[in-house]
């Protein structure tokens, strides 16, 4: 319901939608914006890798201050050294950081979007990926034990209806996220045209949201690298999907939403040296390992 026939239910309606409106087609004459497809992919890679860096300080740090655990920060993982009884609640710190992190960036959309359309996609990547490499780890977490938030549950001492309902939660709010930020994506169309019907807003959201989410993904493998393909491929190729289906599904949907990018996208010279010293830090700094001992 949640990845396949949901998006593909709600996907489906929207073509009915655009072919029973017809008529002419404006946005075809509007040039494709390459400038901001990039520095959305860009941005994206940047907020990907600084939410799972925030999951695994906020898995650290408590481990820190525990006595008798010696754990270290690396770029892709962490480790540790030692035991206590803690450590298996503290695993869930990282989820629980990551969610925060995306409702802190939810509430600043909400509240006031900045005015320039670097810093309001990026707080919308922040806020997909804090909500959106949250949710699905509940749903894991719920049946398998091992997985950190499975490691939480189980010393909360969570029955099976309980990490049930969690997961149920969890998928529920994997679309209700992804929904509540398409208009803010939609509004960072820099002409009315792109968004002024159903088979506009589809392609538009391709534009600046889907296409640089999968080109993303292959932005972020060179800050993973090295470990094991499924943890540097599978992750982010999850988060991407499990959102962006819907996302890319559901744009047709928000016909009052209004364009507020401006035109001709803003430089990609920030985002692409933010990516850069980012990933300099992540392989130079953290790959080592950093020991908070």
């Amino acid at each position: 319901m949640v990845l396949l026939l949901g998006p593909l239910l709600l996907g489906l309606s929207g073509l009915f939608h655009a072919r029973r409106g017809g008529g002419p087609r404006p946005e075809l004459a509007i040039p494709w914006n390459w400038k901001q497809t990039i520095s959305s992919a860009l941005l994206y890679t940047l907020a990907f890798n600084l939410t799972f860096f925030i999951q695994e300080l906020s898995l650290v740090l408590p481990k820190a201050l525990t006595p008798g655990v010696r754990p270290t920060l690396f770029h892709n993982n962490h480790s540790w050294e030692g035991e206590n009884p803690l450590t298996s609640l503290f695993q869930g710190t990282g989820v629980l950081a990551t969610f925060l992190s995306g409702i802190v960036c939810a509430l600043l959309l909400q509240r006031r979007l900045p005015r320039s359309s670097t810093l309001r996609l990026f707080l919308i990547w922040m806020a997909y990926n804090g909500l959106l490499q949250a949710l699905p780890q509940v749903v894991i977490g719920a049946v398998d034990p091992q997985n950190d938030v499975g490691m939480a549950m189980h010393y909360l001492r969570l029955g099976s209806t309980a990490r049930t309902a969690a997961a149920l939660v969890a998928l529920a709010l994997i679309p209700a996220a992804a929904l509540w930020l398409t208009p803010h994506l939609l509004s960072a169309a820099e002409q009315p045209a792109q968004l002024s019907s159903p088979r506009a807003r589809t392609r538009f959201i391709f534009h600046v949201a889907t296409l640089p989410a999968l080109i993303a993904v292959a932005l972020i493998i060179p800050f993973r690298v090295p470990r094991e393909l499924i943890e540097v491929v599978g992750l982010p190729a999850v988060v991407t999907l499990v959102g962006m289906v819907w996302i890319q599904a559901g744009a047709w949907r928000f016909d009052r939403v209004t364009s507020q990018g401006e035109a001709g996208a803003e430089s990609i010279a920030y985002p692409l040296s933010a990516v850069v010293v980012l990933l300099l830090v992540f392989q130079l700094f953290l790959k080592p390992g950093i020991r908070f001992y």
